[in-house]
């Protein structure tokens, strides 16, 4: 998943969508890495096991699935109320005699977290053979529901509403649709059998759109009538695995014309002119894929799918799916240059996670059923590297410059620091991935000293750490890209598989679930090293500073100034917040509200935190420009302000007189351009699209 930061621009993080993940991170926290049998016994213990932990698996296809999968259920929903943010579903599923008990979906994958929306379900209502059957909620697990059901019956139906949010933010359970478009995912308007694994289920979903929507999806479609459209049969895993994207204003752009597998975007947006991407930013995103094929040589996807969202009245963020992503940004990303680089890693982080998340996924998170707690421990490899990876790609393929992508490490490196994250001296990066379920909702305020998901950003370092230490152990012959091809490649061919343009194999889904050993096994293949202890060392590390291995033996050092780079002048022209991390230690929103202040800098010294509200600067009404033209002064007086409280008012006077200050990583002239490297582009250029774009309408 890709979430918004509190940084001032950038990726997607926990508490919104800024820039970067909201500082994500982890903490001290002894690893449970579990053997395979122990995987195995935990599965086979919850009913109707899937897999093993640690054993490759294939997901099943709509067709001709390997063995007979029951039970089989019916799913049809109507989606014409969308502008309504309202959802009617009816679902078939097979019952027995007495106590059957369905389940709503609750752990969700990608979100890492017990997030599925089971307060926004209505008028839940269960019927068989033209009867109304009895029902109760468990009073113990919120998300099941127990039905009489009288002999002879062999099957339920279950109708209810799902009620969209209409407030911009969160996940996928957050808003979902706008006048123009919306976002259908599938766990949110289903139920299945209790104690039945999601791949031992099989689906026939069909969905009605409002009149005259066009739709995306990486969902097989058997037939389309008009506004309803039928879909293959195919696995829960599958079905709850491709969300569909429809509205008014739509467009579907081939990425990879006439290649097999197929690649595009399937945009849909709140106005027809948001649709219009430039030439040059097609380029970068067909070069996106030249560059993952490079990277990784294998495709674990029938075809590949960004289905992307251009509103701002749906939450913005990224989530994974194997053959797709949900990517929603705001509605001008495209033909804003300020917002377009804000998002820039949005689309590479997602479809790294097709390797990275989903084809190999920590064996904690590869749980049968969406039931089963998933256990984070290792995100920093599932979320932390495909941070790393998401951030190359996008500078490999040109979505961001080599400048740009400095600008966005530097903040990273520097809000993982004493400046943006005293909350790294008692709490250890690991303990946030241990955690990450709750700290995904944690509130903004105090981030500094909580720490949120840092498993993200300080995943980055890491990875960037590893990745310099290789080529500096192998002479410049290995690199990071070598693990990804030998850990995410295809291995061994499997049933299915082809090679495609090239040499990239080519093969349906399938998930690899690994461990930490697993990790360290493929890290000493391609270069010799204590990696257990290097990895350790860095999750439970209580440094003041994040890991800058990477950054400093890879030619650069941190420094700070008062201009701002490309990315946050993006940042400070788009986002309606004031960022004075590395000056006030205060993060303030567009009424002067304190959104947080970072322990021990001279804002809270002073006697600010979140919740207070800055009424006037030095004298003078508030506004981020007079606050901005204060700190410019350097006044050796420092900066006053009228701090609202409540309803309580006091001045402060904060010791302060240096200006604003931008992180910036400036080269070492004493050593190798390691970083530049890096982000060389790997792929043969893509030649450049025609002036017109290859459009398919669905």
């Amino acid at each position: 998943m890709f979430m918004e930061s509190e940084f001032p621009f950038g990726d997607s993080g926990a508490y919104g969508d800024s820039f970067r993940l909201y500082p994500v991170s982890p903490e001290v926290m002894m690893f449970r890495f579990r053997s395979l049998v122990c995987a195995a016994l935990l599965f086979a213990l919850s009913s109707a096991s899937l897999s093993q932990a640690g054993r490759s698996r294939r997901l099943a296809a709509p067709s001709s699935p390997n063995e007979p999968l029951t039970p089989v259920a019916s799913l049809s929903v109507d989606a014409s109320d969308a502008p309504r943010k309202i959802f009617h579903a009816r679902v078939t599923l097979p019952a027995h005699t007495g106590d059957t008990v369905y389940v709503y979906p609750k752990w969700i994958p990608g979100e890492h977290g017990p997030t599925g929306p089971v307060d926004d379900i209505a008028g839940m209502k269960f019927t068989a053979g033209g009867r109304t059957l009895t029902w109760h909620r468990d009073d113990v697990d919120m998300f099941a529901f127990h039905v009489e059901v009288p002999p002879g019956i062999a099957q339920v139906e279950a109708a209810f509403d799902y009620l969209s949010p209409a407030d911009a933010s969160g996940f996928s359970s957050g808003a979902s649709a706008s006048a123009k478009m919306t976002v259908v995912s599938w766990n949110q308007v289903l139920l299945y059998p209790a104690n039945t694994a999601s791949d031992k289920v099989m689906f026939q979903a069909s969905l009605k759109l409002p009149a005259g929507w066009k739709f995306g999806t990486a969902l097989p479609v058997t037939s389309q009538n008009g506004d309803s459209v039928q879909f293959q049969q195919v696995t829960l895993t599958t079905l709850v695995d491709s969300p569909v994207i429809t509205g008014v204003y739509y467009k579907a752009v081939q990425l990879t014309p006439g290649q097999t597998p197929s690649h595009e975007i399937d945009m849909a947006a709140d106005s027809a002119a948001a649709l219009e991407m430039t030439p040059e930013t097609l380029s970068h995103y067909k070069q996106l894929i030249a560059e993952t094929g490079a990277l990784y040589g294998s495709r674990h996807y029938r075809d590949y799918h960004f289905l992307l969202s251009l509103s701002d009245y749906v939450a913005h963020f990224g989530l994974e799916h194997h053959e797709s992503s949900d990517d929603r940004v705001a509605e001008h990303t495209l033909t804003d240059p300020s917002e377009r680089r804000l998002e820039a890693s949005l689309l590479p982080h997602e479809m790294t996670h097709s390797w990275n998340g989903k084809y190999r996924r920590p064996a904690g998170l590869s749980t049968p059923s969406y039931q089963e707690p998933m256990k984070g421990e290792l995100l920093w490899v599932y979320e932390g590297l495909t941070e790393y990876l998401g951030d190359v790609l996008a500078a490999r393929s040109g979505l961001w410059t080599p400048e740009e992508y400095r600008d966005n490490l530097a903040h990273v490196a520097a809000y993982l620091g004493p400046a943006g994250r005293p909350g790294r001296t008692w709490r250890p990066l690991v303990d946030t991935t241990t955690a990450a379920q709750l700290l995904y909702n944690a509130p903004g305020s105090w981030a500094s000293w909580r720490r949120g998901v840092d498993f993200y950003d300080e995943g980055e370092l890491i990875w960037l750490d590893a990745d310099v230490t290789i080529r500096q152990l192998s002479g410049g012959k290995k690199s990071l890209d070598d693990f990804v091809k030998l850990f995410h490649g295809p291995g061994s061919m499997s049933p299915g598989s082809t090679t495609g343009p090239g040499g990239v194999v080519l093969g349906p889904p399938e998930l690899k679930p690994y461990t930490f050993d697993d990790v360290v096994n493929a890290m000493n293949q391609v270069v010799a090293n204590d990696w257990r202890k290097f990895f350790n060392d860095r999750l439970t590390s209580l440094s003041a500073q994040a890991p800058l291995g990477g950054v400093e033996n890879g030619g650069y050092r941190l420094m700070y100034d008062d201009k701002p780079g490309e990315l946050a002048q993006a940042g400070e022209e788009s986002r309606h917040s004031i960022d004075l991390t590395f000056s006030l230690g205060l993060t303030l929103n567009e009424t002067g509200a304190v959104v947080d202040s970072v322990i021990g800098g001279p804002g809270y010294r002073a006697g600010v935190g979140p919740g207070m509200r800055v009424v006037a600067v030095n004298g003078r009404k508030y506004s981020s420009g007079v606050l901005n033209d204060a700190l410019a002064a350097k006044d050796n007086a420092g900066i006053e302000l009228l701090i609202e409280n409540a309803e309580y008012y006091k001045t402060v006077k904060i010791d302060y007189h240096d200006g604003k200050r931008y992180p910036h990583l400036v080269r070492d002239a004493g050593k190798a351009d390691v970083i530049a490297e890096i982000i060389k582009q790997r792929a043969a250029t893509v030649a450049p699209p025609e002036p017109k774009m290859e459009i398919v309408v669905h």
